[in-house]
């Protein structure tokens, strides 16, 4: 993987299209900034274990659905 390339960990941006919510819903639910959410979507950084499993509870997901797996079962 290149310095330009961003490996995608997360797929918030993916389950909230599907949920038809949008980072400002998520953003309020659970107490933090748009900004925040933003950077989670783009994977730009990442949200801890915790934050992904709260995030689960509001989108009504498991919260394994939100982590792309690292190899196919």
């Amino acid at each position: 993987m290149s310095n330009n390339q961003q490996m995608v960990m997360n797929r918030i941006k993916v389950v909230l299209a599907e949920k038809q919510r949008t980072n400002r819903w998520l953003a309020e639910q659970i107490g933090k900034s748009e900004n925040t959410i933003s950077r989670w979507c783009s994977n730009k950084s990442q949200p801890s274990i915790a934050q992904l499993q709260e995030i689960a509870k509001w989108l009504d997901v498991d919260v394994r659905i939100l982590i792309t797996p690292t190899k196919e079962l």
